[in-house]
């Protein structure tokens, strides 16, 4: 498991998919933290709103485009071995468990030193570490990588996938958002299943976010148990 999980985490950061996400991120987190004040002009913001104003861009960049960020470098993670038929070779030296949990650790370790970095960037100007903030972000981040691979292990073809994270990455969010917030009672419900709900309230309630990628892993691993390869 470690070794796949490596191998993940280091093949990760060599696409050029990868360094212009990561470029995106850095520089919206620079940008957002240096000129935060000026968001802050003629807005009347409580004054935790305030100390939390130098993260304001990222968040907003990660709540709207981080599900498609995530599918965009990892949504061939699994059916792209299968494809070019080296998951046989894998699962003859590993558990399929191992395989999962190694995919899935190396793209959370590469997102969260990614988020790190653009959390410590903006503490260079707003002079504090926002851990509360950045605990969310990662229990988001984390719910978006089970989701990426139980979709890698529900399609095969990595060419569809890559259609499919697109169109997801985008769908998604605004359909999170809109289940929160609608008053719909038929379908309103709904918005228990999605992260962005738990990311409204203004306390320790994201951590149910965890459990979500955890049900989710859940399933990807049942499905992929019953493959062939």
């Amino acid at each position: 498991m470690i070794a796949i999980g490596k191998r993940e985490f280091i093949s990760m950061f060599k696409s050029i998919k990868s360094i212009l996400i990561i470029a995106i991120l850095l520089t919206t987190s620079y940008y957002s933290a240096k000129y935060s004040q000026v968001l802050t002009t003629g807005i009347s913001m409580t004054e935790k709103e305030m100390s939390d104003i130098h993260t304001g861009g990222l968040l907003l960049l990660l709540l709207l485009f981080g599900q498609l960020f995530v599918m965009g470098l990892s949504h061939d993670s699994i059916n792209k071995e299968s494809h070019e038929r080296t998951m046989r070779f894998l699962v003859t030296r590993t558990s399929r468990l191992r395989i999962i949990l190694g995919k899935f650790a190396g793209a959370w370790l590469f997102w969260f030193t990614c988020i790190l970095i653009s959390f410590l960037l903006i503490g260079m100007f707003s002079l504090k570490f926002n851990f509360f903030i950045f605990s969310q972000v990662i229990a988001l981040s984390t719910f978006q990588i089970a989701l990426t691979i139980l979709l890698s292990i529900m399609i095969p073809k990595p060419s569809i996938t890559m259609f499919l994270g697109i169109l997801v990455g985008l769908l998604f969010p605004i359909l999170s958002l809109w289940l929160v917030f609608t008053d719909n009672n038929w379908i309103s419900w709904l918005k228990f299943a999605s992260p962005y709900y738990y990311l409204v309230a203004d306390n320790y309630l994201f951590l149910i976010i965890f459990g979500l990628a955890g049900l989710i892993l859940a399933a990807a691993m049942a499905i992929f148990n019953r493959r062939e390869f």
